[in-house]
């Protein structure tokens, strides 16, 4: 049955009325001066809109123009723009913005979608985005909410943002196309939530066809006893006290995980706010490195787990905080933040014998009970687990002998539960921060859930959560029961 669009459009333009409105509607309704707009846009790139809505009114009280913003290093608007996501990046774009606008457009801010990603930090969906809300123009803009939520209804079936726009392009009434992007922000941020949308509170919930969702638990409520699944999350923050700032502990409590392993935390837990180390119904283990802003892990769990150890028992490969054992009644559970073979390949060595020590100690624990491995283990195992294989062949991450260490892992039964469910190309965990490579879906597969060749059937689904911002890694999943 065909989704109802013209009902579901309906039905959101009455509800998200009382909504908390987008950062950049909110900017358009207060001027429509599409230089605001843009650099608001520009801002607002895989940030909280609070954060966004902060930094443009700091950065529009010194720079309000173009020729304003020309004033201005780059250095300075680090300074003025930051915590905002990839301040830096933003703020080099930023310096570069006017001479651009000068020199190809007479200093005006073009309206028309193919001249807009000509500029500095523009791609689609922010142009998109700019010549619908700035210029009251026909343009869809896609973002993570409206890929998200098209396909959660069906009117979609598409793997990227791009293909969603050009999608809505040939299928979409023209006549909703300026409004949809704010309509399903607001209602993507309220309701339909990356995690555990709110199903139960849904305007739509007669005609939602609910693809691909998980309901967040009421309040309170407790998975059935029967039921007896956990939750696990497992998410490389790449610094945890970056990721605070970005908004971690609200996507810890959309995660709605019973256990979230979380890797490179970059800090001891002195320099943690009590926030992070105290969070209502979890309790919280460490392992940082022993040198300070690198490396380490951490794990929350609603379980109190019988025993935790720090490290593999092996003084050469423990410094860096790299392993987090807890074990419960019925299964252990490994977060461990793999070596990276590095530049040249000069710690393959090193990686080598940590993923050895690793696979002795997980046939070990699996004589005695089920074993879960989950984690950035550092590895693209095969060629569909990553966008460009043949230029990555010799590169840390794809070399032959880390693909062979995960033959072998494979090989004695343990399970990739990703590939268990999915065989599909074009899902990765982890994308560079060059190059506009998250938004294009250049990617790697490289953050894993494994578990022991008799533990294959107590997993019962397992999902990447690209959608979810704040880091240059995205979390993953798997139920398990």
């Amino acid at each position: 049955m065909a989704f109802a669009i013209d009902t579901a459009v309906a039905i959101l333009e009455q509800e998200v009325r009382n909504y908390q409105v987008p950062v950049v509607d909110l900017i358009a309704a207060q001027t429509r001066d599409p230089f605001r707009v843009l650099v608001a846009t520009i801002l607002s790139a895989r940030t909280r809109d609070e954060v966004t809505a902060a930094a443009a009114r700091r950065l529009f009280a010194r720079a309000a123009t173009p020729a304003e913003l020309a004033r201005l290093d780059e250095k300075s608007l680090e300074k003025i723009i930051y915590p905002v996501g990839f301040f830096r990046n933003k703020a080099r774009y930023l310096a570069a913005l006017p001479a651009v606008l000068n020199r190809e457009f007479q200093g005006r801010v073009p309206d028309t979608v193919e001249a807009l990603v000509r500029l500095p930090g523009v791609g689609r969906k922010t142009a998109n985005l700019v010549v619908a809300v700035a210029f009251n123009k026909p343009a869809i803009c896609v973002d993570t909410h409206v890929h998200r939520i098209m396909n959660i209804w069906g009117y979609v079936h598409t793997r990227t943002p791009l293909q969603t726009e050009m999608v809505l392009r040939e299928k979409l009434p023209q006549r909703y196309w300026i409004r949809i992007n704010s309509l399903l922000v607001a209602f993507g941020q309220e309701i339909c939530r990356p995690q555990r949308p709110r199903c139960d509170r849904c305007p739509l919930a007669v005609i939602c066809p609910r693809i691909g969702v998980t309901p967040l638990r009421a309040a309170g409520s407790a998975r059935p006893v029967a039921d007896g699944r956990l939750r696990l999350v497992s998410w490389n923050v790449n610094g945890l006290r970056a990721a605070l700032k970005k908004g971690f502990l609200d996507t810890l409590h959309e995660l709605d995980a019973d256990i979230l392993a979380v890797q490179e935390i970059k800090a001891m837990p002195e320099q943690l706010p009590d926030e992070v180390k105290k969070v209502p119904g979890y309790h919280v283990y460490w392992n940082p490195a022993r040198r300070k802003g690198y490396s380490g892990t951490a794990v929350f769990s609603r379980r109190r787990p019988l025993e935790v150890v720090h490290g593999l028992g092996r003084e050469e490969l423990d410094g860096e905080g790299r392993v987090l054992l807890l074990e419960y009644d019925d299964f252990f559970f490994i977060n461990s933040y793999f070596p990276n073979a590095g530049p040249g390949l000069k710690r393959l060595d090193f990686k080598l014998d940590f993923n050895r020590a690793m696979l002795e100690l997980m046939d070990r624990l699996s004589e005695r009970k089920s074993v879960v491995l989950g984690g950035d283990l550092n590895v693209a195992h095969r060629e569909i687990d990553l966008a460009n294989p043949a230029g990555n062949e010799k590169n840390p991450g794809f070399s032959p002998p880390e693909r062979a260490w995960m033959d072998e892992l494979v090989g004695a039964g343990y399970v990739d539960t990703f590939r268990r469910f999915n065989q599909e190309p074009d899902h990765y965990t982890w994308w560079s921060y060059r190059f506009d490579a998250r938004a294009r879906n250049i990617g790697w597969r490289i953050d894993y859930f494994i578990v022991d060749p008799g533990s294959r059937d107590r997993v019962l689904a397992a999902a990447i959560h690209d959608e979810v911002p704040g880091s240059d890694h995205c979390p993953v999943s798997i139920e398990f029961r």
